[in-house]
Formats: structure tokens, C-alpha cells, sequence
């Protein structure tokens, strides 16, 4: 009988976190962010934003695509961003109306007006914390109606000045 001889494997070892650093800058970045939502949407314990915003956040992630998608989820602390990557996107997002419906699904007796206030909250403290530019690319990708909910007016897309055949020409009042 012939015993072959173990191979020596060299592996490298996982660290150990050190006691009291677990990710520390990013778990102050994720209380920092569901304090926010919890001063804006005025709940009542931190526990409660958290949900809140977990629930949006996750709700956002289907929604967003591509290199804002990705940007969004580097801006934000690491938890948050992750909340937002592992979601699935759907293929056409929800109007905004719908959107606020969905949400109000996930949390426990809720309406859509109180999901419309839980998702201003969220979104709105995302828009402070978010540069202008990629908060205006996400809301670019968006169908019509979620300004309002990222904090923002919404205006009504602009007339277009020019018709297939070429400029709209006044009209001369008729007396």
C-alpha cells in the first residue's frame, strides 16, 4: 500500500478584527444617515428609522441602474450602499405613485400617505447627503414624480420650441 505524502499548502489567514474597530467609520456613517431620516420623518427611536430606511433604500436599489446605481452606492456609507447593490433592478421602474405603494406593502400598517412621508424622509436626506449632480442623474432615470420625493419641485418636462418641421412661429393676434 502506498501513502502519498501531504502537500503543504500555504493559506493566507483571515484577520481578526480587533475589538472595538469593526467597520467603525462606516457604522458611524450608517447611524449618521439613520439619525438623519430619524430627525426628518420625526420617529421615534432610531430603531424605527432604521427600518424605515432600510425598506426604502432597498425599494430605491430596484430602481436605479447602471453607473448611478453604482455611484450612489459608493456616496453613501457602506451599509446603505450595500442595502442598495444587492437588490435585483426591475426592468421599467414604478411611478413614483407606485413606488410609495410598494413601500407601504413592506412596512407593517402603513398607508400609502404615511409610506409617502416614511419615503420623503429617506430620500430626502439622501439628496442632502448626495451631490447635486448624480442626485439629478438618478431623478433623470426616474419616471415622472419623484423630484417631489427626493425634496426637490418638479417641474413639468419643458415644451419643446420646435415642431419635426422646424421652429414654432408666433402667431399674430387676429383682431
Amino acid at each position: 500500500m502506498t501513502v502519498a505524502a501531504p502537500q503543504h499548502r500555504s493559506t493566507i489567514p483571515t484577520p481578526t478584527p480587533r475589538p472595538g474597530t469593526r467597520d467603525s467609520a462606516g457604522e458611524a456613517g450608517w447611524l449618521e444617515l439613520t439619525q438623519a431620516v430619524r430627525e426628518a420623518g420625526q420617529y421615534p427611536t432610531v430603531a424605527v428609522a432604521e427600518a424605515v430606511t432600510r425598506i426604502v433604500l432597498s425599494s430605491l436599489g430596484t430602481h436605479v441602474t447602471g453607473d448611478e446605481r453604482v455611484a450612489l452606492a459608493q456616496s453613501l456609507p457602506p451599509e446603505a450602499g450595500r442595502v442598495v447593490a444587492s437588490q435585483i433592478p426591475v426592468v421599467h421602474p414604478l411611478p413614483a405613485r407606485e413606488f410609495v405603494e410598494l413601500v407601504a406593502s413592506r412596512i407593517e400598517g402603513s398607508t400609502p400617505a404615511t409610506a409617502r412621508w416614511d419615503v420623503s424622509s429617506v430620500l430626502g436626506v439622501l439628496a442632502d447627503q448626495l451631490d447635486e449632480p448624480l442626485t439629478t442623474r438618478i431623478l433623470a432615470q426616474l419616471p415622472h414624480g419623484y423630484a417631489l420625493l427626493f425634496g426637490r419641485a418638479d417641474l413639468a418636462p419643458p415644451m419643446p420650441s420646435t415642431t419635426p418641421m422646424g421652429p414654432i412661429a408666433p402667431t399674430a393676434p387676429t383682431a
